[in-house]
């Protein structure tokens, strides 16, 4: 089968019957996931600081330094938070945080220093490239030397946070304090060189265009076509709730906003599938969706449940608060006529 173009892509998002689009995904689900088995993971996403100097207008979470809100995690937080988490069989934390303009590189080092020393059986997946970036600026190291560093210290993958739309005017709009699109996948391209797993994101539904959203899904492939490093790719909607993007873009703004609903989710999610086939794995996105969508979402392209997201902080200041227990996920799994399993972040299942 010919690979699909980026007109190819516009036109399934903009004409193809959706039930149709999501049949054509699930058969290239199937051709690679041929067995009954989907799978999650059990992990805590630790945001270790919501002190940030991004500028974000779509994000609820973060403060300013010398907000009262504002907030360092101690070591003897974040090991609490982790104990909790090995308790209830998770393998995984996913450490991320803003973009802090005072705390020091040797702060991040002795923190992961100390994560591997007290729980080395944990994955510890994190700093997403826009926080490698500002630590490359601020601390006046190359990004190889940062990766390097974090690594030796005890960082084993890189999330794909911080993507949003990887198209500059977009980014410009969104996050004028984070990262260019470029240095996102300069930061990708160079963790995937020494041999670090990263995944990769979209979140859409707000100012960009189709036009957009493909662009940034061709980034994508054109980097996997080069390093082979992304294990996945998660896409899932802005959440909008009290967020300055709404009132700047939104109904009581200029009106250029174009918010995504369900449908929009699994038609972007069917596309994803179809235009991203160096990609092994595609999550659903029930954390943001909602566990029903979640279910659908295992018949639209996602071959992943995601997250049992033991700690959600970022999507749920925008009011989007969804939660489940393991049994939860697991019976939502069955019930979507798959055979549940957890993984790693490798996606090798570990215990079904």
């Amino acid at each position: 089968m010919s690979r699909l173009s980026e007109t190819d892509a516009l036109e399934l998002c903009r004409r193809a019957d959706l039930h149709e689009l999501g049949r054509l995904a699930h058969t290239e689900t199937l051709r690679r996931h041929p067995g009954p088995v989907r799978t999650y993971i059990v992990d805590r996403n630790i945001n270790y600081t919501n002190i940030c100097s991004g500028g974000c207008v779509f994000c609820n979470f973060s403060r300013s330094a010398g907000h009262a809100e504002g907030y360092v995690l101690s070591y003897e937080e974040l090991s609490a938070k982790i104990s909790e988490m090995v308790a209830l069989g998770g393998r995984q934390i996913l450490l991320q945080g803003g973009m802090h303009p005072e705390l020091t590189f040797d702060w991040y080092l002795t923190l992961l220093r100390r994560l591997k020393r007290d729980y080395p059986q944990v994955h510890v997946h994190g700093f997403s490239p826009p926080e490698i970036v500002h630590f490359s600026k601020q601390f006046g190291r190359s990004v190889p030397q940062i990766l390097t560093d974090l690594r030796e210290a005890g960082l084993d993958t890189i999330p794909g946070g911080g993507a949003e739309i990887l198209v500059d005017h977009v980014r410009k709009q969104l996050s004028p304090g984070k990262c260019s699109s470029d240095q996102w996948l300069g930061v990708m391209a160079e963790a995937h060189r020494l041999g670090m797993r990263t995944t990769a994101t979209m979140m859409f539904g707000h100012v960009e265009t189709l036009e957009d959203r493909i662009e940034h899904l061709s980034r994508l492939r054109q980097l996997q076509d080069q390093t082979h490093g992304f294990t996945a790719f998660i896409c899932w909607t802005f959440q909008p709730t009290g967020t300055k993007l709404v009132e700047k873009f939104g109904d009581d703004g200029d009106g250029t906003m174009n918010l995504a609903g369900v449908q929009d989710y699994l038609r972007m999610l069917a596309v994803s599938r179809l235009f991203l086939d160096n990609f092994d794995n595609l999550q659903a996105s029930w954390v943001t969706q909602g566990p029903a969508v979640g279910q659908v979402a295992l018949h639209f392209g996602a071959n992943d449940f995601g997250s049992l997201m033991l700690e959600e902080n970022v999507v749920a200041s925008a009011g989007t608060t969804y939660r489940l227990t393991e049994r939860q996920l697991r019976r939502l799994i069955e019930e979507a006529g798959f055979v549940p399993a957890r993984r790693d972040c490798l996606y090798h299942v570990v215990e079904n």
